[in-house]
């Protein structure tokens, strides 16, 4: 019984799968953010571009 507490408490298993998951994440949040910022940048271009055809 001491040996499988022992084990248990030096599994790190958990911990690394929570920090991929924190790590996903974030690169989501940078992802969403930089597109976010692209967008309203090419949606003035396309708005010029349209004002321009006129």
């Amino acid at each position: 019984m001491r040996n499988t507490i022992l084990r248990l408490l030096a599994e790190e298993n958990g911990a690394t799968a929570i920090e991929y998951g924190m790590i996903a994440a974030l690169i989501a949040v940078a992802i969403i953010a930089s597109l976010q910022v692209v967008g309203s940048s090419l949606s003035t271009k396309f708005t010029a571009i349209a004002g321009n055809l006129n």
